[in-house]
């Protein structure tokens, strides 16, 4: 009697340890989906626009300044920005990320 317990209590171990690992694998494919994998293509997305930068357009900088691209310089990956009339700031291409007219097509939508 005592081993037909002994086994079952075995089995079950057993079974309970395959439902975990079933679980975790669960949890895992739903953060990739809702979380990495978004997060993948947004980045994806902001880096082909940062190397389609060219002069004249609008951007939003990284720090939330608005100004126009004056000129662009890949080699040093610097973006010069005119945030006004006569102020040109040097921003990192990496720290603009969104085109301005894009942005107000989409909100007037």
């Amino acid at each position: 009697m005592t081993q037909i317990i002994l086994a079952a209590q075995a089995g079950g171990a057993q079974g309970g340890s395959m439902s975990f690992i079933i679980m975790m694998v669960a949890i895992f494919a739903i953060m990739y989906f809702f979380m990495i994998r978004p997060q993948q293509k947004q980045r994806k997305k902001i880096q082909q626009f940062q190397n389609s930068l060219a002069e004249g357009q609008e951007v939003v900088t990284g720090g939330g300044i608005y100004g126009k691209v004056k000129r662009v310089d890949l080699a040093t990956g610097i973006i010069e920005v005119e945030i006004a009339h006569g102020v040109v700031i040097k921003v990192d291409k990496n720290f603009v990320y969104d085109n301005v007219a894009a942005t107000m097509q989409t909100a007037q939508k």
